[in-house]
């Protein structure tokens, strides 16, 4: 009998699972989340359960992210599916009621019969198996399995952290300051509700993020360091007063219908047409039936107390109710181009893929991304048969080009996005304005040649 075991029920192992059960291949998933144990990010035993709505971020194919959504939508992606079922409103962005997002994924995995889940933990590296095995297991890979990663790989570290934001209840925040508005009105132009600040609003926010107490750090996470892509907001704001307003606050884009008189000159030299604020601070819906919306970019190590004391200062959220506060957790990454060959298996025992987020990926797409591939490439190797990667003209094939070749020398390796300073650069030189469409173009003609083959 043809069987993979891979390790992990996250969007990875999930994806992973789906691209082997639709090639007849039978798959045990071994998850050691249940009713009674989950992790710190983690609420539910749900197989591909996101932390928060927003996690596929943008849409539009002329973007790196949007355009790997519509290469896994090509590649029959059950994440790409599910995120399409359940979407909610959130402009340009694909936002998704997580609950159904979770739901349908394990729906349509036990439907094909071929998928059978072991919750239990899978403490050590199977390098001694015969069988095949994908390990997925994502940001929160156990201490036990990641020590034996560790032990196994010669490597010294497989950690950084992560961390989220703050959801509030619709029900709590005040419309007589908040409106809904998307930047420039792209979407639907009314996807994100928006708190205004005035100059001196904003002044004693960023002062009261950076002063207020953060969450202690264990001896062993001293040393750990962020990724710039998911910095906490009190992070952001000690690195300059302007940060946040050239960041998550920024107000372009946005017209403040409950307009209040400027306050001095300064604030008048800012608002360069009427309406805009100093700063805006939005939310964005985070369940299907819009009762829940989280705060835009403000990931926090703050404490819960300092959490509910800075936020409440925010016009318009003054008498929030709070879903969810803010946290960080570990999360952890293989130093892949060393230890991973071009079809990510590890080097030192190639009956074993790695896939999703412990590859080096960063997001939630990247991580399902990998392991569709992961799914892909033992799939055919069952098979006996030889399978190109995809081209670095792609955005799935640029993402596995990062993780797998490169960076070895200066042991440089970081997290990354997908991003199209990661594709292979086009072959005309092409206007600024016009570089987008055309990586977008170039490369689903080429993913559209790569399904063929596989």
């Amino acid at each position: 009998m043809k069987k993979v075991n891979i390790i992990g029920a996250g969007l990875a192992g999930s994806e992973a699972a789906w691209q082997l059960a639709s090639r007849g291949i039978e798959v045990e998933i071994f998850e050691m989340r249940n009713e009674e144990r989950k992790t710190f990010a983690h609420r539910t035993a749900d197989f591909a359960e996101l932390v928060c709505s927003n996690s596929l971020r943008s849409d539009d194919v002329h973007t790196a992210v949007g355009l790997l959504h519509q290469e896994m939508r090509m590649l029959n992606s059950l994440v790409m599916r599910s995120a399409d079922a359940n979407k909610i409103p959130a402009g340009s962005a694909l936002a998704v009621d997580r609950e159904g997002f979770s739901k349908f994924i394990e729906s349509e995995l036990l439907a094909t019969g071929k998928v059978k889940i072991s919750r239990r933990e899978i403490s050590e590296l199977p390098v001694e198996s015969n069988e095949k095995w994908i390990v997925a297991t994502g940001p929160l890979t156990s201490d036990l399995l990641s020590k034996s990663i560790l032990q196994h790989s010669g490597e010294e570290h497989l950690a950084f952290f992560d961390a989220i934001a703050p959801i509030v209840y619709k029900e709590s925040i005040d419309f007589t300051k908040a409106w809904f508005q998307s930047r420039y009105d792209k979407g639907d132009g009314a996807d994100y509700i928006n708190c205004p600040l005035t100059q001196e609003q904003y002044l004693e926010f960023v002062n009261d993020l950076v002063t207020a107490e953060k969450g202690d750090f264990k001896d062993w996470e001293k040393d750990t360091p962020y990724f710039d892509g998911c910095l906490p907001i009190e992070v952001m704001a000690a690195r300059g007063v302007e940060t946040l307003r050239f960041g998550p606050m920024k107000p372009v884009g946005l017209t403040n219908p409950h307009f209040p008189p400027a306050e001095n000159e300064a604030e008048k030299f800012f608002r360069n047409r009427p309406g805009k604020p100093y700063a805006v601070i939005q939310l964005r819906q985070d369940n299907k039936i819009g009762t829940l919306y989280n705060i835009v970019g403000f990931q926090t190590k703050m404490k819960y107390g300092d959490q509910q004391r800075v936020f409440t200062k925010i016009p318009g959220l003054e008498k929030a109710e709070f879903a969810r506060f803010g946290g960080i957790h570990r999360n952890t990454f293989l130093n892949s181009p060393k230890l991973l060959d071009e079809y990510l298996r590890f080097k030192k025992s190639p009956n074993i893929l790695f896939a999703g987020q412990v590859t080096g990926v960063e997001g939630y797409v990247e991580s399902a991304a990998m392991g569709l591939l992961s799914g892909i490439f033992v799939a055919a190797e069952m098979a006996g048969k030889t399978v190109a990667r995809p081209t670095p003209q792609t955005a799935i094939g640029a993402l596995l080009n990062h993780i797998t070749l490169g960076h070895e020398e200066k042991n440089s390796f970081q997290p990354m996005n997908v991003n199209f300073g990661l594709f292979e650069p086009l072959a005309k030189k092409t206007k600024k304005t016009d570089r987008k469409e055309a990586y977008s173009q170039r490369a689903l003609e080429e993913i559209t040649s790569w399904v063929v083959k596989i």
